[in-house]
C-alpha cells in the first residue's frame, strides 16, 4: 500500500484497492500509550487527618449523632466553633459509608420460588379465583375453582357473588371430605390474594394436616396450573361474554366442568380425560388405545413408516417450579423430573423409531 500511494499518490492508491483514506491513515499512525493516572495533591487548604477525625468524633458523638451536619454546623456557630464548613462534614461523612437514608425505608422480603411435585393424584392441589362478568357494568362473579395438578381434575368449584376466606375454607374443606384426604398427605398452592393468604384458611388447612403453599408475588407462572384451567374455561366457543345471574353462571359452569373433567382429552397427560387419570383408570386406557393403534399397524404397515405406533404416554412427574441442576441436593428430584420431561416427549412422538 505504502510503495503504491508513493507511485501514484494517496488517493489513487485508495481508490484502486477500495479502501478509505482514513483508513489508510489511522493505520500508519502509532498508538499512543495510556497516560499513567495522576495523583491529584491535596489542596492546601484541605484538612489535615487528625482535623477530620476529630470532626468525625465530634458528629458520632451521643450529642451530635441524631443531627444533620446542617444542624451540627449552625449549633457550633452560635457556641463561636468554627471546625469546617457542613459540606465538608458531610464528605467526610460519606468517606466512611456514614451518610444514607435517615427514614425507615421499605424493605421487600426474599420470597424462595415454590419447587413442587406430584407424582399421582391428590398429592398436589392448585386453586384459584377468577371474575365472570355479570349482566351489567361493575358486576362480577367470582369462580372458585381447586385443581389436581397431577391429573388435572377439578376436584371442586364455586361461584359466588363476593370474594371472602369464608367461602374458601367452606369449599376447602368440603372438597378434602370428598376426596378422603388424610393428614399429611395433600399440599395445597394459591398465588398470594386476600382470600389464600387469609388467617381462617391457614388455620383450616392446620387443622386437616394440609401443606399450604404460594406464589412469589406479581409471578404467575408460579401457579400455572390453574392459570391454564381458567384459559382453557374462558376459551370455549359457547363461554358467555356475561352471565344474567349468578344461577345461570352456576348452569354453565356445571355443564362446562362435566365437560372438562370427563370428556376434554388433556394433552398435558398423555390426551386423556382428568377423570380417566384421577381414577387410577389411565394404564387401562392405554392399554386399550396400544391394541386399536396394534391393530391399525396389523392391518396398514405401509403406513406407519416409524414402526410399530404407540399411544401418548401419562408423565410420571408434573412439577411447579422443577429444580436446575445446579442447585446442590437436587439430584434425584432432578432424576424425576427428566422422567416426566421423558414422558412428555413421548407423547409428542407417538410413534417408535
Amino acid at each position: 500500500m505504502d510503495e503504491l500511494a508513493k507511485a501514484v499518490g494517496v488517493v489513487e492508491a485508495c481508490r484502486a484497492l477500495g479502501v478509505p483514506r482514513s483508513s489508510y491513515y489511522r493505520a500508519r499512525q502509532t498508538p499512543e500509550e495510556p497516560a499513567a493516572p495522576r495523583t491529584r495533591p491535596a489542596p492546601p487548604r484541605a484538612l489535615s487527618a487528625e482535623e477530620r477525625c476529630a470532626v468525625r468524633e465530634l458528629l458520632n458523638s451521643a450529642r451530635f449523632q441524631d443531627c444533620a451536619p446542617r444542624q451540627v454546623y449552625a449549633t457550633l456557630l452560635d457556641e463561636a466553633t468554627y471546625l469546617c464548613s457542613w459540606r465538608t462534614m458531610y464528605r467526610i461523612l460519606t468517606a466512611e459509608g456514614e451518610v444514607r437514608e435517615r427514614r425507615n425505608q421499605l424493605r421487600h422480603p426474599t420470597y424462595t420460588k415454590p419447587e413442587l411435585l406430584a407424582t399421582q393424584p391428590k398429592q398436589l392441589w392448585s386453586w384459584d379465583i377468577t371474575k365472570l362478568k355479570g349482566p351489567s357494568k361493575w358486576t362480577y362473579y367470582y369462580l372458585y375453582v381447586i385443581v389436581d395438578v397431577f391429573s388435572r381434575y377439578v376436584v371442586g368449584w364455586m361461584i359466588s357473588e363476593r370474594e371472602t376466606a369464608e367461602l374458601a375454607e367452606a369449599l376447602i374443606a368440603e372438597t378434602c371430605t370428598k376426596e378422603g384426604i388424610s393428614p399429611d398427605q395433600l399440599t395445597l398452592h394459591a398465588d398470594r390474594g386476600s382470600a389464600m393468604t387469609s388467617k381462617s384458611v391457614a388455620q383450616l388447612l392446620a387443622d386437616l394436616g394440609v401443606t399450604k403453599t404460594h406464589s412469589r408475588p406479581h409471578v404467575s407462572n408460579d401457579n400455572p396450573y390453574s392459570e391454564a384451567q381458567f384459559k382453557t374455561l374462558k376459551y370455549r366457543p359457547d363461554f358467555p361474554a356475561q352471565f344474567g345471574s349468578a344461577e345461570d353462571a352456576r348452569a354453565w359452569a356445571r355443564v362446562f366442568f362435566q365437560w372438562y373433567n370427563h370428556e376434554h382429552h388433556h394433552s398435558g397427560i398423555g390426551l386423556l380425560t382428568p377423570a380417566t387419570v384421577h381414577t387410577g383408570q389411565a394404564v387401562q386406557a392405554i392399554a386399550v388405545r396400544q391394541q386399536v393403534l396394534l391393530a391399525a399397524y396389523q392391518a396398514y404397515p405401509e403406513r406407519f413408516v416409524r414402526g410399530t405406533p404407540r399411544p401418548p404416554a401419562l408423565p410420571t412427574a408434573v412439577w411447579i417450579n422443577p429444580p436446575t441442576a445446579s442447585e446442590p441436593g437436587v439430584e434425584q428430584l432432578c432424576l424425576v423430573r427428566d422422567q416426566g420431561r421423558l414422558s412428555m416427549a413421548d407423547a409428542s412422538q407417538p410413534y417408535l423409531p
